[in-house]
């Protein structure tokens, strides 16, 4: 390729660190695409007469077919995925081949075929996710009302019900759906016919491209398109939040399938055993969730880092965009799976869940507000008063429902029998009636309306 301007060809050295065959022949598929767009509007533009064209795109579908059986070669000679793809037309159909690279260079190329790449690799995770909150709304109805301990600081809080705590990681879910859909919303602008930096003097039409290739539009600015990897950024940005998310409900995982906690257990097909303690089922798929939130952020992080410093415009550093965008993507797709698998077949416990919200004083709230509602006490007093009968239980090793109401009225006269019908965890879950609370029906209308706008 550089014959014209070079005598000597790359050294062995400078051949395989200049060479991005090996990571970027995943784009083959957007860059046969963007090929066979270009090349029909150069035909349609009178730029490439009609015979060529027909043979250039003939070619292209050729070597796309060859591609989905065999995949494309890897020859360090060729450097990358776009020199890989012309030269095999070259071999096909000869020297017609060389009237595609008209107009465009690679920059504006490998920024295309990027953003295509990208593109589908966010429609693919938001179809996952899609499935994700599918099995998390299912499991949610099966429990809008089994009884769980709420948690803060990993101390019992409050009851909630399981669906609402599912309900929970649902929401978390659709944030990071949506932040995938902005970014792939920003980057739905094509940089083809942007050329090295500057632009192109033939009569190219650019919004004729951006329309074959589902584009919203070209960019506006020829040096931006092609120094411009905002949209890797976005998606790595998007992956790594969502992995967090992740991370976070294997976690709980993890601690709900332990043996203190057995809130649930988890299938075979979730689980390894281990190699000297037979009696072992270890959490091992969601450990690996956990852990590849760590990866999805260095991958951010790594690309953050080649960016930062670049001058206007393309930088050979640039090639460097791709593997970890690549390796977040195949990681995120492989946790949402394993969470998906996850929440569809494990099976709840919800015996070992309401013992727990049952045996760490979790009504203590709603005592507080009966004597805030029914005895007209400030709540700071309330919060007092009830800490004291708190303190009471602990020490006789009883529930709060079990206090003697003479022990109760001890603490404060004003208190009476009524207030034994809200230290129930049932009664404490039924009362927290407010949009978002744990009340079973508003679990079912939050599922009802999370259903409508699925």
């Amino acid at each position: 390729m550089w014959g014209g301007r070079f005598a000597d060809g790359p050294s062995a050295i400078m051949r395989e660190i200049n060479a991005s065959i090996p990571f970027d022949k995943r784009l083959w598929r957007q860059d046969i695409a963007a090929s066979r767009a270009h090349v029909a509007m150069l035909g349609a533009q009178g730029i490439v007469d009609a015979a060529d064209v027909a043979a250039i795109d003939q070619g292209l579908a050729q070597i796309a077919s060859d591609y989905e059986t065999n995949g494309p070669p890897e020859d360090l000679t060729l450097e990358d995925i776009h020199m890989t793809v012309e030269s095999r037309l070259a071999e096909l159909i000869g020297p017609a081949a060389g009237r595609l690279h008209t107009a465009r260079s690679r920059n504006d190329q490998v920024a295309t075929d990027f953003r295509l790449w990208v593109r589908d690799a966010i429609d693919a995770v938001g179809a996952g996710l899609a499935a994700f909150q599918a099995a998390l709304l299912a499991r949610a109805e099966e429990h809008a009302g089994t009884i769980m301990p709420g948690f803060t600081h990993l101390q019992v809080a409050q009851p909630v019900t399981l669906g609402h705590h599912l309900m929970a990681w649902h929401a978390m879910i659709g944030r990071d759906r949506s932040r995938f859909a902005d970014a792939r919303a920003r980057l739905n602008r094509s940089p083809l016919g942007s050329a090295a930096l500057a632009g192109t003097g033939f009569a190219i039409d650019r919004h004729a491209t951006a329309s074959a290739l589902g584009f919203d539009g070209p960019t506006a600015n020829s040096l931006d398109s092609v120094s411009d990897r905002d949209f890797a950024l976005d998606y790595l940005m998007a992956a790594t939040q969502c992995s967090l998310h992740l991370s976070r409900m294997a976690e709980e995982f993890v601690i709900w399938a332990s043996q203190p906690f057995g809130f649930i257990s988890l299938p075979d097909a979730y689980s390894t055993g281990s190699s000297i303690m037979p009696q072992k089922r270890n959490p091992d798929a969601a450990e690996l969730v956990r852990g590849h939130s760590g990866r999805i952020a260095g991958c951010m992080v790594a690309l953050t880092m080649t960016m930062k410093g670049l001058p206007l415009a393309y930088s050979k550093d640039m090639q460097d965009d791709k593997p970890p965008v690549f390796e977040a993507h195949d990681l995120l797709a492989l946790s949402i799976a394993a969470m998906t698998g996850m929440v569809e077949t494990t099976r709840f416990v919800p015996e070992r869940m309401r013992a727990a919200a049952e045996a760490g004083f979790s009504t203590a709230t709603d005592f507080a507000d009966w004597l805030v509602r029914e005895g007209n006490i400030p709540f700071r007093e309330a919060h007092h008063i009830t800490g004291r009968a708190v303190k009471l239980a602990e020490s006789e090793g009883i529930a709060l429902a079990a206090l003697p109401l003479e022990a109760l009225q001890a603490i404060d006269p004003r208190i009476d029998a009524r207030v034994f019908g809200v230290l129930t965890v049932d009664a404490s879950v039924a009362s927290r009636t407010s949009h978002g609370g744990t009340a079973p029906d508003q679990v079912r209308a939050r599922i009802a309306e999370a259903r409508a706008s699925s």
